[in-house]
């Protein structure tokens, strides 16, 4: 293919971003990693002492189906696609810094490529623990090929075929594609990543069949994709009104305590007690498996939590009993430092298992974090924060018994083993904030 040949619209209406022969079209930003053109692709050098750097289109882009193949050598950094991103000319030092959406090209032992990272702005968006099935679709040390379908709201992945990720956002309705070399260690200096056969339809747009059950990160509060309701979710919080809640001691909403405004659901601060203002507050039905996800928001020293298996028959005059996905400022609460071993902080199964710490999973108090619980058929529970699984623990298991056994839960008969109970969020006493509540029953 010539030079000139780039940007001509090919057979279905396919358009080549890249000629094979030069890099007419695209420019080079951010740090100093050189991209040059060996033998039909673009070859980006990995190079020490500099930031992250991209190639990046002169165009931009709206809507799209992109297609591509990347191979990386190696297995210990990684690299990405930018799509629909912007550039911070002033940052680095005058370097200038990429952000936006980039979707992952991971060779580590993580194995999270095809997932969606939000480059110099909010972190992962969707890690490959929401897929585990598409963690075997990258292969090392070859051409993979890449699928990236962003249109409207919509962003979507595979790799290899594979379908991988699929984020529905906001923000960035149009910008710039790009193609990363990673910031590296000194010892990768001269590890090469490698791009070709780059080609893009922004017109007659035919999306791709993604699987019913794949998990989709839609960040815009309070909604259901139209994907999300056919694969059997709805919305336990609609934003506007408590129609799905009750109090947990009587059949009403609570008339103090909580707050519903401007699409939050919120416990009002009153002592750090539990259950002493407004109370508990359970969903009106009860479910048995099911796939829950949830926004929460803490303030400053808060602690809460998110219930499950609350059948209310333990009468308690604090808060209800039940299996509890723990919500709590682990650096300001001192509840994070009672139990065993951790397990009363965040995203832990509260004073039974301690949840996983890595630190990329959590966002700082104030900001919104997104939890989610999974309860199988078979009993098998996943806690995921931000999209990062957290735990896995199987209820009526002998080691599930064992840890109730010397938890503070001992004295209660099979605890956390109901066939099915309410979803309960905590009124213990402090500010928190929850919205985009949505559920699945696993059938």
């Amino acid at each position: 293919m010539d030079a000139v040949a780039q940007n001509k619209t090919t057979k279905e209406n396919w358009t080549n971003l890249f000629d094979g022969k030069s890099l007419k079209g695209w420019k080079a930003v951010g740090g100093k990693a050189p991209y040059s053109v060996e033998n039909g692709a673009i070859v980006g050098r990995m190079t020490k002492g500099t930031p992250n750097s991209f190639l990046i289109t002169e165009k931009e882009y709206a809507d799209f189906i992109l297609e591509l193949e990347i191979k990386l050598e190696g297995d210990k950094t990684n690299s990405g696609v930018q799509v629909r991103s912007h550039i911070d000319p002033q940052a680095n030092n005058g370097q200038g810094r990429v952000y936006g959406r980039q979707v992952e090209i991971d060779p580590t032992s993580r194995a999270w490529t095809g997932g969606i990272y939000d480059e110099a702005r909010r972190n992962w968006l969707y890690p490959l623990d929401l897929n585990e099935k598409a963690k075997t679709a990258y292969i090392a040390e070859q051409y993979n090929h890449v699928r990236i379908e962003s249109i409207g709201n919509e962003l979507k992945t595979w790799i290899n075929d594979v379908p991988v990720a699929y984020v529905i956002d906001t923000l960035d309705a149009s910008g710039f594609i790009g193609l990363q070399v990673h910031s590296i260690p000194a010892d990768l200096d001269g590890k090469k990543v490698y791009f070709k056969n780059i080609k893009i339809q922004t017109s007659n747009l035919k999306p791709k069949e993604f699987p019913k059950d794949i998990y989709v990160v839609n960040l815009t509060p309070n909604t259901l994709s139209s994907f999300e309701q056919n694969a059997g979710y709805k919305l336990l919080f609609d934003g506007k009104t408590s129609q799905n809640w009750r109090s947990a001691y009587h059949y009403q909403f609570p008339t103090k305590g909580w707050e519903i405004k401007d699409g939050i659901i919120k416990v009002l601060k009153s002592d750090g007690g539990e259950s002493t203002n407004g109370g508990d507050i359970i969903t009106k039905e009860q479910f048995s498996a099911f796939d829950l996800s949830f926004d929460f928001k803490l303030t400053e020293g808060a602690n809460s939590g998110v219930k499950y298996f609350v059948t209310l028959k333990e009468e308690t005059k604090g808060s209800a009993i039940g299996l509890e996905y723990q919500l709590l400022d682990d650096v300001k609460h001192p509840d994070a430092k009672m139990g065993r071993d951790g397990n009363r902080t965040l995203a832990s199964l509260y004073d039974l298992i301690t949840s996983n710490k890595d630190g990329r999973a959590r966002r700082p108090i104030g900001e919104w974090n997104r939890g989610r619980i999974v309860v199988e058929k078979d009993n098998t529970v996943t806690y995921y924060l931000n999209g990062i699984k957290m735990l896995s623990f199987v209820r009526g298991s002998k080691e599930f018994r064992d840890l109730v056994a010397i938890s503070k839960y001992k004295d209660w008969d099979k605890f956390g083993e109901a066939e099915k109970g309410h979803i309960l969020l905590q009124d213990h006493g402090d500010e928190v904030s929850f919205r985009s509540i949505k559920i699945k029953e696993l059938k």
